[in-house]
């Protein structure tokens, strides 16, 4: 298992585990991003930051801080 930002463009995964404080948490799984959720890494900005993701049929920037506290199994 791997943190979200680790995902390459086009590479697809099943979320696992959210980690990061409560508001955090809790912010990530109100935009949809909960366990067991497919998700797909669309595309990174040039400077690495912010990345863009495709989860439950939409696309969602987030930040790779974020990112980092999102375990996924490729």
């Amino acid at each position: 298992m791997i943190s979200l930002k680790e995902l390459k463009p086009n590479e697809t995964g099943v979320i696992k585990s959210i980690g990061g404080s409560r508001p955090i948490r809790r912010r990530l799984m109100d935009m949809g991003i909960t366990p067991g959720a497919q998700i797909i890494m669309r595309k990174v900005a040039p400077l690495g930051d912010p990345i863009e993701i495709n989860i439950r049929g939409y696309e969602l920037s987030i930040r790779k801080a974020e990112a980092d506290q999102i375990t996924v199994e490729k």
